[in-house]
């Protein structure tokens, strides 16, 4: 299976408040082609920031982001614009991410017009495909967004993504902003529309049900870092970072007895302005010790393809 997407170390600092927020800390993953890679953790953690950074809406502080095996933060001008019909993003809120005052066929078209894909007839043809595409009907492609619900504004915003036939999508939270009756219809459009166009995802989220639902594999984030990655069977039934067993401890389950015999989760995030030191996940973890807050550690290869950054979790100890 071909590597379509890979971080290596990607870096992403802000400068808040008289210091820096290390949104995004030396964070490497990759992505194969045809795959979801679910994206996981609390509000703040970085998922949003380390995605919109791969795809070069924000200038990466540091590290490389390497797409088909060519690496691509480095490049610019026609370059860059070349490789935005490849790698597309579905925003978050549907409410502020669709132009008020333009059409659904304008809206949808933008990416057509940019790259001169096609003109006329046929331009009014491939809107309306799109549309039909996403579940939403051709006569629409007149109207306005305010003229619509939240769950169809969002298959707006999937059917601008697909226009000019990318290859890799970030799934920005799409669901998080929709009623819990059309998340589901969502997620099982994006699933359809994977398999029908051999799309590759990063999708993003705090909801770990819909994450298994939908990803091949699973990355944890905290305080900008991965913590743990792997199959997203292995991660949900299976979790070995003390973080992640106490947020797939959270999710409700079918079968009341079931539980993960983990300790609540302790106090608030810490500030990232202020991160504790050595593992950022100390002050909150029930196996802390002297050793967490003096080195932070390294995200270490369990096996191929599942690692965990954690001092007391270690290669053929924790399988």
């Amino acid at each position: 299976m071909e590597r379509l997407i890979e971080i290596k170390n990607l870096k992403k600092y802000f400068s808040a408040g008289g210091g820096c927020v290390k949104a995004v800390d030396n964070v490497s993953f990759y992505i194969n082609e045809g795959e979801t890679l679910g994206l996981v953790g609390e509000s703040g953690c970085g998922k949003t920031t380390c995605g919109r950074t791969l795809l070069g809406i924000y200038e990466p502080t540091g590290g490389e982001v390497y797409y088909r095996g060519k690496r691509i933060d480095n490049v610019k001008g026609k370059q860059r614009q070349n490789l935005k019909k490849d790698m597309q993003i579905i925003f978050q809120d549907p409410y502020a991410s669709l132009n008020p005052r333009m059409t659904v066929g304008d809206i949808i078209a933008e990416g057509i017009d940019i790259f001169n894909i096609c003109s006329g007839d046929d331009r009014r043809k491939r809107i309306e495909e799109l549309l039909h595409l996403v579940g939403l009907n051709k006569s629409h492609i007149n109207r306005f967004p305010h003229e619509f619900s939240g769950g169809q504004r969002q298959r707006i915003g999937i059917a601008r993504a697909l226009a000019i036939d990318p290859k890799f999508i970030v799934c920005d939270e799409p669901i998080s902003a929709l009623d819990v009756s059309i998340q589901a219809q969502i997620i099982n459009l994006l699933i359809k529309l994977q398999k029908e166009l051999k799309l590759t995802y990063l999708f993003i989220a705090h909801d770990l049900s819909m994450i298994r639902h939908i990803s091949d594999r699973v990355g944890v984030m905290y305080l900008g870092r991965i913590v743990e990655i792997g199959e997203a069977n292995e991660i949900y039934d299976n979790p070995k970072h003390p973080y992640t067993k106490i947020l797939m401890s959270a999710i409700p389950l079918p079968d009341p007895d079931r539980k993960l015999n983990v300790s609540k989760i302790k106090g608030e995030i810490p500030s990232p302005l202020n991160p504790p030191s050595g593992c950022t996940f100390r002050t909150r973890c029930p196996m802390a010790q002297e050793i967490c807050a003096q080195k932070a550690p390294d995200l270490v290869e369990l096996k191929p393809g599942y690692a965990c950054a954690c001092h007391f979790v270690k290669p053929g100890k924790n399988e």
